[in-house]
């Protein structure tokens, strides 16, 4: 017996030294070769690209003859030289143009679609509004820069009018050239940014907006307690979608204006194909397209923290409404999203009616035999 005992005390005992250490599954190392494909991939398409041009920053190069080493001047000639800095500024102003004002007019005109309910036309306006989406920029460009022309359809619209005065060659004025790029940019993203919204709006319960109603909320109060934070993620999407559209905008500028007049509606991308393939400067192109890949990657990682520090839409209306069933204290109980209150339809109805005894109905007779 005690023989037997020892048998299969060495039994456990040699496969508890066989089984692995560490967590179960697979070893890790198999699991490296699993994202070995995307990992060349990857080092292929976009490591290999970064790393040259980081190499090409560092030189004085026209792309052709010899290079010279120069270290991080060209990075200094980001930074310093007045017509680099302002193609940088112009992209600012154009994130006003292709995210602010798209971002807040598709969340005007998604929460109106929302509120006004089912609507004759709105398949139709929702295709409309997003048709520029899937027409080409190039296509788009040459379609504004026939509008925008000094005897184009918008100054001939203002003259028939009598507003002589506004009519002008818009993208030949040192003042309006660059907004009027900019508007390009917001007719394109509003209907982007619209769909995203009115597919995040149709997910809220309505029961939110029932017991907001029910607790005497206004339509202005509805949108920021319980709208607005239930669409934080496709907010996060949208924005992400619009500013980095806004920073690496090129065609349109190339196709409408050239970076004209002067220097108005230059902007990095822009700059970064004048300099590396008009003028000959490649190191100068190269940092520059570098600094401006650092600022998309950090505009998108604040943009998306943001957004992920803030995540829970539901929840967060459930607290907008918490919070006006706090402000007015003499109204009835508010429901919340995870405790849905009963129906007010319901209650007013009262209890069905009982049917008759007696009834002469020889169907109810049939039933009850």
């Amino acid at each position: 017996m005690s023989s037997m005992v020892g048998t299969e005390t060495a039994a456990r005992e040699a496969a508890r030294r066989r089984r692995p250490k560490g967590p179960p599954g697979e070893p890790r190392r198999l699991a490296y070769l699993y994202i070995l494909p995307a990992l060349i991939v990857f080092v292929t398409f976009i490591g290999l690209p970064l790393f040259r041009s980081a190499t090409f920053s560092l030189y004085e190069w026209d792309g052709l003859g010899s290079s010279t080493w120069v270290g991080l001047a060209n990075y200094a000639a980001v930074f310093t030289d007045p017509a680099l800095r302002g193609a940088f500024i112009h992209a600012l102003v154009l994130i006003v143009f292709y995210a602010v004002v798209p971002v807040s007019l598709g969340l005007l005109l998604a929460a109106t679609m929302m509120r006004a309910g089912r609507m004759r036309g709105l398949g139709l306006f929702r295709v409309l509004i997003f048709l520029p989406q899937v027409v080409p920029m190039v296509v788009v460009a040459i379609a504004w820069r026939q509008i925008y022309a000094p005897e184009g359809p918008l100054n001939s619209l203002f003259r028939a009018v009598g507003l002589d005065a506004v009519a002008r060659p818009w993208l030949g004025d040192y003042t309006w050239a660059l907004p009027s790029v900019g508007l390009v940019g917001t007719w394109v993203g509003t209907g982007l940014c619209f769909v995203l919204f009115l597919a995040g709006m149709a997910k809220v319960p309505r029961e939110l907006y029932e017991a907001a109603r029910l607790d005497g909320a206004s339509p202005r109060r509805e949108f920021f307690a319980i709208t607005l934070p239930s669409v934080r993620g496709e907010l996060a999407v949208a924005l992400t979608l619009t500013v980095i559209a806004a920073l690496k905008t090129f065609d349109l500028v190339y196709v409408m204006t050239s970076g004209g007049p002067g220097n108005q509606t230059a902007v990095p991308s822009y700059e970064v194909y004048r300099h590396a393939f008009l003028i000959g400067e490649v190191g100068t192109a190269a940092a520059l397209a570098l600094v401006l890949t650092a600022l998309v990657f950090v505009a998108t990682v604040i943009i998306n923290r943001i957004g992920d520090s803030n995540d829970g839409s539901a929840p967060a209306g459930a607290s907008g409404i918490r919070a006006l069933a706090r402000r007015n204290r003499s109204g009835p109980p508010v429901a919340s999203s995870d405790q849905p209150g009963p129906d007010p339809d319901l209650d007013d109805a009262g209890p069905e009616p009982e049917e008759p005894a007696g009834s002469d109905d020889p169907r109810q007779q049939g039933r009850g035999r």
